[in-house]
């Protein structure tokens, strides 16, 4: 292995089948999140190889303020501090689900939609912007149950201003059509799905 090879002196070592050069200078880490959604322990033996180091919960405000700054917004300091706690309500009053994430993760993606939205209409109010990145990020991913509570917590969090409904009416006809060509039932639900994993795509890709 490469840390026997640096324990021997060697500058040459035999890595899976191929001889290599070793720089003697090399570190190996591990970032890991064991407690996240999916993610496992390291195992034992490998764990007794290396150095655990701590690591601090970032500080999601001061991110996000930057980051809006970084797009173009006046008023970041106020919306970060409202975009995190947006997220600190909704992992406290929302159902546990598994594919629910408030992290940094999805603090992320609203960052990125606002700075999209920012580009898009750079006249909007910025309370509406972020407003928007926040419906649009979060929406398509919780219960029927959980929309209620999220959009109360949006109300109460920006009051005066309410995400405005896009226009899909060219989408839903095609996809009318493209169901009648299938022999397919367009339902309202199955087009109310469409339209969420539409967003989704345009947000993440």
């Amino acid at each position: 292995s490469i840390q026997q090879a640096m324990q021997a002196g060697l500058t040459r070592f035999t890595f899976e089948g191929a001889e290599i050069s070793l720089d003697a200078t090399n570190a190996i880490f591990i970032t890991m999140n064991p407690g996240y959604a999916g993610r496992s322990e390291l195992p034992d033996n490998l764990k007794a190889l290396f150095r655990p180091v701590a690591c601090m919960v970032p500080d999601y405000a001061l991110i996000a303020e930057i980051r809006l700054y970084s797009f173009g917004y006046r008023d970041a300091r106020r919306l970060s501090k409202k975009m995190v706690k947006t997220f600190q309500l909704s992992s406290e009053q929302l159902s546990s689900q598994d594919h629910y994430d408030f992290g940094m993760r999805a603090v992320n993606t609203v960052i990125q939609a606002a700075g999209n939205n920012r580009q898009a209409n750079p006249d909007s109010p910025e309370d509406l912007l972020v407003l928007s990145a926040l419906a649009d990020s979060n929406r398509p991913k919780f219960l029927a149950e959980d929309m209620m509570l999220f959009n109360s917590i949006m109300s109460d969090l920006f009051p005066g201003f309410a995400v405005p409904e896009p226009d899909y009416t060219d989408l839903l006809a095609a996809i009318r059509e493209e169901c009648a060509a299938a022999n397919l039932v367009p339902t309202e639900p199955f087009l109310f799905k469409c339209i969420q994993i539409y967003e989704v795509s345009v947000l993440r890709h």
